[in-house]
Order: structure tokens, then C-alpha cells, then sequence
């Protein structure tokens, strides 16, 4: 019978984060994932030899001194970690209609560049983005404030936040903001959290803003280069992990989590369990409702999940910088109606019309320099889609039929003609394009109805509501993006935080500061920067294809 401290259901960030600090504090730590491949959404993968990372585009925060790179500093990872700087001049692309806005890193350069698009709009552009710094600022204070008279001043050190908490985006931002294309400029980063305007909590929208605020930073090696990096530091601390370990069931004995069933029917027992898993596959799938009280079993049935999506993995021939393809993301509109754009994007439209209303892309051998292997160019196209509305492919022979070519082949025309908006002739230089869909989420993720945020984050489900990382069942615990924030670095911290539960301390006593962790950043934009082995790499990446 095997025995372990803690046993970690699922190996997304949050799950790694937490078996790091518990093996790092001396725990006897197994991580069990049902993929082939640890890492949850943030895993990468190879199609004929090109590499592609369906849930990691971009982090923020990494330069030194801010949080992300504190994060990493904190679980002793920070060294086996590169990123590079995306196009700091326009690090997210917002092509609305026939229109281009270009977003640049820095606080004070967004307010300049977007007061020279909407100059008659200037005092309304500083004024709105500086309430954006000060909520999310303010969020961001609140889980530090500690002692009673900082608790008792809550309302004065958080007035902004305490102001606007209530209210949807689209009612803040029109307070403040009259021309519709520059709301729809200001929101377009609503896809990082895939809710509209009109449903948007707008302290989470301000948390995504302020995330990016000093521009965007993808990882060498997309998701899987952080991933690898965490299962490193888990495994350097002695924590063992599994793949291909699809657990069946949590255990409960008198009342307590006590270990996991397989699916092939072993079992290992634990004095902690701690799921990556969604709430409702946790609770509902793996423990059941017999063991669950009436108010939980109440809250999982209101429980709502994030949008579910369609990626198309591309690789193209041709040198897709001629057509103003670089390092930054694209966002694309057909217009500046975003909430009617979005509403298309949930109803029964999927293989209708000839374009997705809205979409997002980005070119990942142009973010991650050493993976160019001189000629072909991979990208991660991402729309949204109700899951309701997917044709149901569950039974693997359906996937031979003729019903789900003819499925498949109309949603990657409609992504190419998207993509052809922006690159001319693209049809005609594809070497490869492989299309995911919400049942592929659910397969490799193991995500409810193939969501990509986790629950959705309207007000009713954020903050206080949120899943708590302790649960009402003794010894079991829950991390990840259904918990204290979604998105790479929220799904890391949810990590610290259930391991801090365990370990009977604060988050911030596990992030231990250290003088020799330093995380190499480069500009993707400009050769010069980069190291001599970045340089080697690249050059071996092309000799290798030559």
C-alpha cells in the first residue's frame, strides 16, 4: 500500500505550485495527471515537429522587481525560467472593423498613444485608466492588510475598489468613456477573462488591465517552458509525479479524505488530498453528494463555468512578417459592438457565415525566437463558443464520420478567412492546421465542458464567493483557476495558498526571497539582446530543418 503526505489530483500551475512548496517544506508529495503530459492548460505540444501551447499567450509582470518574477523568485524556479519581451511598442494589435490600435507596454505610453487615436477624448482617457491602476492596486492590497486597524480601515485604503466593485464593466466604462470604438479598444482584453462588457465584473477586468500594463512576456518554450521549470523544483525537493493516473475517486473515511482510487483500482492514501480539478468534478465525480452538505451541493448546482473555445494550431509557409505579423498579440473585431460580437460568438453560429466575429492570434515562433526554424511560422488562433452548441462528438467513432469532416473543415475555413483579413494568401501556404475543440479540452484537460477560465467570473463567483482553498471536507483541498484567480500566475498563486492552508501558515511565508534566482529576459523584438546560446539555438533549430 503506498502512502504519501499529500497526493495532488492534476498538474496544472496551481497543482505544481502547491507540490513544490509542500515537498520543498519536507512532504513526501505525488502529483497524479491523466494526460501524457503535466501541465493542465498550460502544457505545450508538437505537431510534426512545431510546437504549440494551447493555453499560455502571454504573462505580465515579469520584469524584475514585480510580482510574476517575485512569484518565481519565491518558488526557487526563476533560473530554469526565459522569457522573452513581446513588441513593447504593441504588444496586443486591436484590429476593430477596418481600424488598427496598437496597446504599449508602460502605463503612461498607454494613456499617450490611446489619447492620440481619441484626442477629443484625452481627460476621459487618463481619468478611466487611472481608476483602473487604483482598483486593481486596491485589490491587490487587500488579502496583505493585516493587524486590526489596518482591517478597520479597509474602506478608506480601498475607496475605488469599494466604489465601482459592484457594478459590470460595461456601466463603469460608459460613465467615463462616450465614443463606442474606444470603449471597445479599452475592452478588448475582456477575452482574458471571456466574459462581455455587459456581464464583465469590472474588478476583475481591472486586474487583467493592470496585469498587463507593463506589457506582455511570453515564456521560451510556451507553457510547457514554465511547466517544466515547476515539475523540475517538485522534483529537485524529492515530490514524484505521474502521468497517465486517471484518479477515479477521492477516498472519504469518517468524514475525511484519506486518499484516491484509479482507474484501474489501486489506491493510495494520503494525509492530504488536494484537487486541481474543477469543483464540480471533484465534488460530484470523485467524492459524491452523500458525503457533501446541502449548501455545497446547493452552490455547485448554481456554479457556472467559463466559456469553452475553438483553437486552431497553424503552421504557414511564408514570411508572415511582410504582412506587419510580429511578437504581438492580434485581437480582432468585426466591429466595435463587442457585446453583440460576443453574443454571435455564444449562439447556434458555429459552423454558420463565412468569419468569426471576434477572435485572437498570435504567432508564437515570432514570441519565442529559438523555436523559428528559419522558414515555417506557427500560430494559436482562439475564438469562444457556448459548449451547448457543439455537435455532440463524444463517441470516438464519430470522428471518422462524414459529419465531423464536414464540422471540421467549416470551422477552419471560417478561421482562415479571419486569418486571411490580415494575411493575404494564407490558404495557400499551409503546411499544417489542426483544429482543438471543447471535447478536445475536456479529453486532455479534464475541464467542465471544456471551460478555459475555470468558473466564470461574473461578481456572484469572484472574491468572497469564489471555492475556498480548505473545503468543508477534513484534510481535502482545492487549487486552480476555480479558486482565488484564474490565468497563469492566479492559478500559481491559488497553488501557494492551499499549500499555505496545509502547512498552517501565510502564502507569503512559502515565497522564500533569494539572491541567486533571477529570471533571464530578452527582447523578442531585437536580436541584439539576445545571449550568444540563444543565437546557437536558433541557428541549430535552422541547420536541423535545412
Amino acid at each position: 500500500m503506498e502512502e504519501f503526505d499529500s497526493v495532488i489530483i492534476g498538474s496544472g500551475v496551481g497543482g505544481l505550485a502547491t507540490a513544490i512548496c509542500l515537498a520543498r517544506a519536507g512532504q513526501k508529495v505525488l502529483v497524479l495527471e491523466q494526460h501524457y503530459v503535466p501541465g493542465g492548460w498550460s502544457h505545450s505540444f508538437t505537431l510534426n515537429g512545431q510546437r504549440f501551447s494551447p493555453g499560455v499567450h502571454y504573462v505580465g509582470l515579469v520584469d524584475e522587481g514585480k510580482s510574476t518574477n517575485d512569484l518565481y523568485r519565491g518558488l526557487g524556479i526563476a533560473n530554469d525560467l526565459v522569457f522573452f519581451r513581446m513588441n513593447k511598442n504593441a504588444y496586443e494589435h486591436c484590429l476593430i472593423g477596418d481600424a488598427t490600435f496598437d496597446l504599449p507596454a508602460g502605463f503612461e505610453n498607454l494613456k499617450t498613444r490611446i489619447s492620440s487615436y481619441f484626442p477629443s477624448e484625452e481627460k476621459n482617457i487618463r481619468e478611466y485608466l487611472t481608476l483602473v491602476q487604483k482598483v486593481n492596486e486596491e485589490l491587490q492590497l487587500i488579502p496583505k492588510l493585516k493587524g486590526l486597524w489596518q482591517k478597520l480601515t479597509v474602506p478608506f485604503r480601498t475607496k475605488h475598489f469599494g466604489k465601482f466593485a459592484l457594478f459590470p464593466l460595461k456601466k463603469v466604462v460608459g460613465w467615463h468613456i462616450k465614443n463606442p470604438m474606444l470603449k471597445a479598444v479599452l475592452n478588448i482584453q475582456c477575452g482574458d477573462h471571456g466574459l462581455s462588457p455587459n456581464r464583465a465584473c469590472f474588478p476583475v477586468h481591472c486586474s487583467v488591465m493592470g496585469h498587463y500594463f507593463d506589457g506582455g512576456f511570453y515564456p521560451m518554450g510556451g507553457g510547457g517552458g514554465i511547466v517544466k521549470a515547476m515539475t523540475n523544483g517538485i522534483k529537485k525537493h524529492g515530490g514524484e509525479i505521474r502521468v497517465k493516473q486517471n484518479v477515479e475517486k477521492i477516498i472519504i473515511g469518517n468524514k475525511k479524505a484519506i486518499g484516491v482510487q484509479l482507474e484501474n483500482g489501486q489506491q493510495i492514501f494520503a494525509k492530504n488530498i488536494i484537487s486541481n480539478a474543477d469543483p464540480s468534478i471533484t465534488y460530484l465525480n470523485m467524492i459524491g453528494k452523500k458525503h457533501l452538505s446541502q449548501s455545497l451541493i446547493k452552490k455547485l448546482q448554481k456554479t457556472k463555468y467559463s466559456v469553452t473555445s475553438l483553437i486552431l494550431f497553424l503552421t504557414l509557409d511564408m514570411d508572415v512578417t511582410l504582412y506587419g505579423i510580429d511578437s504581438g498579440n492580434f485581437w480582432m473585431m468585426k466591429d466595435e459592438n463587442d457585446d453583440d460580437n460576443f453574443e454571435e460568438l455564444m449562439s447556434d453560429t458555429i459552423t454558420s457565415g463565412d468569419s468569426f466575429p471576434s477572435l485572437f492570434m498570435s504567432c508564437t515562433t515570432l514570441k519565442d525566437p529559438p523555436s523559428f526554424n528559419g522558414r515555417y511560422h506557427n500560430f494559436e488562433i482562439v475564438t469562444y463558443v457556448n459548449y451547448e452548441h457543439v455537435p455532440d462528438f463524444s463517441d470516438s467513432d464519430n470522428y471518422h464520420t462524414e459529419e465531423y469532416a464536414l464540422f471540421k473543415e467549416k470551422v477552419i475555413g471560417k478561421f482562415m478567412n479571419n486569418i486571411e483579413k490580415i494575411i493575404p494568401d494564407a490558404k495557400n501556404h499551409i503546411i499544417q492546421v489542426e483544429l482543438g475543440t471543447p471535447k478536445t479540452n475536456q479529453f486532455y484537460i479534464n475541464s467542465t465542458n471544456g471551460n478555459v477560465y475555470g468558473t466564470e467570473k461574473t461578481l456572484n463567483q469572484v472574491g468572497p464567493f469564489s471555492f475556498k482553498n480548505k473545503t468543508e471536507i477534513e484534510n481535502l483541498h482545492l487549487c486552480g483557476a476555480c479558486t482565488l484567480s484564474h490565468g497563469v500566475t492566479g492559478a500559481t498563486y491559488s497553488g501557494i495558498a492551499a499549500a499555505a492552508s496545509i502547512l498552517n501558515c501565510t502564502s507569503d511565508d512559502l515565497m522564500i526571497a533569494d539572491e541567486n534566482q533571477k529570471i533571464r529576459i530578452y527582447d523578442a523584438e531585437d536580436a541584439s539582446t539576445w545571449p550568444d546560446w540563444v543565437h546557437t539555438k536558433r541557428t541549430d533549430k535552422i541547420r536541423k530543418f535545412v
